[in-house]
């Protein structure tokens, strides 16, 4: 068996009734049922796009090449740790809280949902509801869901281009029209819907106000600059996007036709996979001895512990999008 050296995954395109018909210029996909509202970059069924494991699913290659794809960490044993997925909302999405770890467990899951958005896309007066107003307590949030004035106890948050959100589990949230997000989470679909503005769907009450936190840290997160001796990027290092228990999220900018080198960051204790998303521009991913890996804008690659150094180079402009587990 040869090393697990680095992997485009193929986007799975999931429909919503949110959603959209037209993913351009993100993805070149004919829409002919129901509308599209997440493309999911990295989920089980994602198949793999490049390589000598062209045509497994993501799942399938956790499963077998576990210890090659993740390190040696006894942490991830259930399932590939991080969801990363775009979201296209044409209409809101519902109002909907995630559970938090010990909550997920409890019903049978290994983890719960903590995420954070980074805008892709954004109109001039786009916004998105995260967390309660002050002074909210959750019999006013159950009378409000009762009589459909949820959306009034919630806090709209202005947001814009290239700006990152931090959502943590226990936070209520709603993502409205007018975005494009790049979504990172924890690999769990836990989510329960307190309010559907009236949309025949299932909503999960008891569950979800159970897992309400009136108080969290979610909100948009400055970046912050990490130096890199030789880099090449635009300021000469990564930007940290957000930095959790979960994972963290950087950002690398490339001015024109460059070469970056990356490595897992400084005092990570073990190798670790990283997952790498081309936000705009393009280029090619390569590995030691290994053919490079063409990568345009919306495309995902995975980089495996087994093989943590690797390099990009840009053909234009480019702006990497890199999420780490913790």
């Amino acid at each position: 068996m040869t090393i697990l050296t680095p992997f485009r995954l193929r986007p799975w395109f999931r429909p919503m009734v949110w959603g959209v018909r037209n993913l351009a210029p993100w993805y070149d996909h004919k829409i002919s049922d129901q509308p599209i509202g997440e493309v999911w970059l990295s989920g089980n069924d994602c198949v793999v796009d490049t390589g000598e494991l062209a045509g497994n699913t993501l799942d399938a290659v956790f499963h077998e090449r576990r210890e090659e794809l993740l390190g040696e960490s006894g942490a991830h044993q259930e399932r590939f740790p991080l969801l990363m997925k775009v979201l296209f909302p044409r209409e809101k999405l519902s109002v909907q809280v995630h559970p938090g770890d010990e909550m997920a467990r409890q019903h049978g899951e290994p983890h719960g949902k903590t995420e954070c958005w980074y805008v892709l896309e954004a109109d001039p007066d786009a916004t998105v509801a995260l967390g309660l107003r002050p002074g909210t307590t959750l019999p006013d949030v159950k009378a409000a869901i009762d009589d459909h004035t949820l959306e009034n106890l919630l806090q709209s948050v202005p947001v814009k281009k290239d700006e990152m959100i931090f959502v943590d589990a226990g936070t209520v949230h709603a993502i409205f029209p007018g975005v494009v997000m790049l979504e990172t989470q924890q690999n769990s679909d836990m989510t329960y819907r307190l309010y559907d503005y009236g949309r025949p769907r299932e909503l999960h009450l008891k569950d979800g106000l159970q897992a309400i936190r009136l108080k969290t840290e979610a909100g948009p997160v400055a970046p912050k600059i990490e130096p890199i001796s030789g880099s090449q990027s635009v300021g000469g290092g990564r930007e940290i996007l957000v930095q959790s228990k979960y994972f963290r999220v950087d950002r690398t900018r490339l001015a024109g036709s460059k070469t970056e080198n990356f490595s897992l960051p400084a005092g990570k204790k073990s190798n670790t996979v990283q997952l790498i998303f081309v936000g705009e521009g393009g280029g090619q991913l390569e590995s030691k001895g290994q053919p490079p890996i063409p990568l345009q804008r919306g495309d995902l690659a995975v980089v495996p512990a087994c093989t943590p150094e690797w390099s990009f180079t840009s053909t234009a402009p480019t702006e990497i999008l890199r999420a780490i587990p913790e």
